[in-house]
């Protein structure tokens, strides 16, 4: 059976378990050894992040092939009005690839939202809001560039889902271990 590990990774942590610079790495949230990340998160990123003792589950939960589907909040500066939105859902041409068909609508600002560490800049003269983005892909800064490509840039990210995966019950730098397969992340 396969060791499953469920993080509630903060913002300016590393996918990784050695630290670079001024970003902080697993290691100092995970004491386990022999489990790597499936799916990264950029370390200016927050959210659930998944490790695995298991190689081939570990391709299966990142390769877009398998068409899991993730699920962000992204906080944006202004507020994208429905033919914004429909550019996602249409899918999106960027620079190296064209992103596929996202779902994507306005949410309010979700409850019990932790405090984010430094803070999201604050400008009174321009607001921002909050998406809710599902992808079955996930490329280098996908949800960023894809927001940015409409003209609404990311502030903060968050990844609450990976398939049927969610962070209920994490707290921020709070991690659970499960033993299964990929059948866990079936919705």
């Amino acid at each position: 059976m396969s060791k499953l590990v469920f993080l509630n990774k903060p913002y300016g942590v590393l996918s990784q378990f050695t630290r670079e610079g001024k970003w902080r790495a697993l290691d100092e949230f995970i004491p386990l050894k022999g489990v790597y990340v499936a799916g990264r998160l950029d370390a200016d990123s927050e959210g659930l992040l998944i490790l695995t003792d298991d190689g081939k589950l570990q391709a299966k939960i990142a390769d877009p092939k398998h068409k899991l589907e993730k699920t962000y909040w992204a906080q944006v500066e202004g507020v994208p009005d429905e033919a914004a939105l429909d550019l996602l859902r249409a899918g999106i041409k960027l620079t190296d690839f064209t992103a596929r068909p996202a779902k994507a609508r306005l949410i309010d600002q979700p409850q019990g939202l932790w405090q984010r560490d430094p803070p999201v800049r604050f400008r009174a003269a321009i607001p921002t809001s909050w998406l809710e983005i599902r992808i079955s892909e996930g490329k280098n800064r996908q949800v960023r560039r894809m927001t940015a490509a409409i003209g609404y840039p990311t502030l903060r990210l968050i990844r609450v889902a990976i398939g049927g995966q969610t962070l209920d019950g994490l707290g921020l730098g709070q991690w659970r271990q499960i033993d299964g397969g990929f059948e866990q992340f079936e919705k």
